[in-house]
Order: structure tokens, then C-alpha cells, then sequence
């Protein structure tokens, strides 16, 4: 397979190959009582050309209904193009916890998943041009939403690492997380994810409900020593306003960042200025 990207790159190094992979992406939901957004998540992705599966994380006390099944399955059906079969399934899951987003699901039918919040929405080609930057990059997380760590010396010779959101991102001009609320990555991240990050970590998550993304963005750098990919893309968010509306939810991640740290040992995220820009809507390479 020879890949042709009409891309534009900006910035520096990040991990490269070509990846032949299995058919084309699953999406992998998140969803909480909110099945209005689920509905309309679920019929726009599934005109997007490159899906081929989807499944929705189901954590809430109680199963999804007939009627809501049948509703997407006919969603499903009606919107995919070109008389595509797109497999529809529930991951329940008996416990509430942010975790069970990146619980290992072993009867995937892609190698790649792309990890979507339902309250997020991005047009089919943007999403269509993040899976081919991570076909290019299949070991790194290919995403939407950048964010960044610094080490913050007001803390004197301690060291802190400060998290930042878009606003620090935009100002300091690198990033070395992609969010996993709109993010593509390699399904063996999940089965890492389940195994191999320590209990202590996940039991964190599951306390404050807060931080699974940051964890699988350790994860996933600790593996491969390189920064992640930022894709420009149009968000719309449907959904009313989330947790990082919050105050001190900065705090509050920042203090993620720390206990990760000295769960890995080590401060495995790598900064990055790199950014994927589609070619054909900029004016000069």
C-alpha cells in the first residue's frame, strides 16, 4: 500500500510507517444519558466513508432499550452510503467509571479505532483525513483537541508539571496530548490500557472521575517515545457545557499530570509543534 497524503506538515519530528491495516475505522463511543446526542452523533458518523463499525460504551445502571437500539440500527442503515454494512454494538459495562471508555474489546473488527465523546461532531472529511494521517503514524494517537504540560518553576527547585488547555496550546504554539474525546489510535492501546496500566492509575480515574484521557495519552507516548498528531478540524459541539467548564478543573488536571508522573516514573509526553493541515484549504505550502 502506497499512501498519498495531501497534507501539509508544520513542525517537527513525530513516528511514521505505513500501516496494513484491517478494513477501515470503528468508532468507539462514549455516551451518559444522553440519547438524543447519541442518536444524532451516531447518524451523522455513519455517512462518514471510512467507518465500519461502532461501539457505543454503555456504563448507566440501566441496558439500552429496544427502542433505542432499533432506533440507531435504522439510523445506521439509512445513512450509510454505497450499501456498506455498518456493524452497531453496546459495550455494557456493570460499573460506572471513565475507564471502561478504554476497556480492552477483543472482537474488534478494525485495528484502529477513533474515540469520540457524544457530544462532539466533525465533518466526515475531517475525520476522513485524521484516519489517513494516522494510517501514515499508526503507533501515535492522531487527534482533534491538543493540549500541553509544562514543568512550572514557580514551585521552586519541585518538580511540578503544569497542565494547559486550548488557550495555553494557542499561546506557547506546541502541544504534546491529543484528547481522547476525538482521537484515532490502535486498538492494542486498549488491551494495554486494561492489562498493563498499574491498578493504583485506573483507581484514580474511577475516584475522581476525571483524567482517563491524560492516562491514555501516557500510555500511548511511554510506548513510543514520540509526540502525537494534531489535525485542524471544525468542532461542533453539540452538547451543553462538560466538566473542564469547571472551576479549578486546570488544578484539577494539573494535579493528574503529577500523580501520572510518578506513576510512570517518569514524564513520558513529548511536546510537539506539528500540526496536519489539509492542503487543499490552504493558500500557499
Amino acid at each position: 500500500m502506497i499512501l498519498l497524503i495531501n497534507l501539509l506538515f508544520k513542525g517537527n519530528r513525530y513516528l511514521t510507517g505505513v500501516c496494513y491495516c484491517r478494513k477501515g475505522y470503528t468508532l468507539l463511543i462514549n455516551t451518559w444519558k444522553r440519547n438524543d446526542l447519541l442518536k444524532k452523533s451516531i447518524s451523522h458518523y455513519a455517512t462518514c466513508l471510512g467507518l465500519d463499525s461502532i461501539h457505543i460504551v454503555w456504563s448507566e445502571p440501566d441496558p439500552p432499550s429496544k427502542s433505542l437500539i432499533h432506533t440507531l440500527e435504522r439510523a445506521v442503515r439509512k445513512n450509510s452510503n454505497n450499501g456498506r454494512e455498518i456493524e452497531l454494538k453496546f459495550d455494557i459495562n456493570k460499573e460506572d467509571s471513565l475507564n471502561n471508555r478504554f476497556k480492552e474489546i477483543k472482537d474488534l473488527k478494525t485495528d484502529v479505532v477513533f474515540s469520540i465523546d457524544d457530544d462532539v461532531i466533525f465533518p466526515c472529511s475531517s475525520v476522513e483525513l485524521a484516519f489517513s494521517v494516522w494510517l501514515s503514524a499508526p503507533e501515535t494517537m492522531v487527534g482533534f483537541v491538543p493540549r500541553m504540560h509544562w514543568l512550572d518553576h514557580s514551585r521552586g527547585n519541585r518538580n511540578y508539571y503544569a497542565y494547559g488547555g486550548w488557550w495555553s496550546v494557542w499561546w506557547m504554539g506546541t502541544y504534546s496530548m491529543v484528547l481522547s474525546k476525538a482521537a484515532f489510535f490502535h486498538k492494542k492501546y486498549l488491551a494495554m490500557y486494561t492489562n498493563e496500566v498499574p491498578a493504583s492509575l485506573r483507581e484514580y480515574v474511577a475516584r475522581n472521575r476525571n483524567c482517563e484521557d491524560i492516562a491514555m495519552s501516557f500510555l500511548v507516548a511511554n510506548a513510543t517515545g514520540a509526540p502525537p498528531v494534531w489535525v485542524e478540524g471544525k468542532i461542533f459541539e453539540i452538547g451543553s457545557t462538560g466538566i473542564s467548564s469547571l472551576g479549578g478543573h486546570s488544578q484539577k488536571r494539573s494535579e493528574c499530570v503529577n500523580r501520572f508522573v510518578d506513576e510512570f516514573g517518569r514524564m513520558p509526553l513529548v511536546s510537539t509543534s506539528m500540526k496536519a493541515v489539509d492542503s487543499r484549504n490552504t493558500w500557499f505550502w
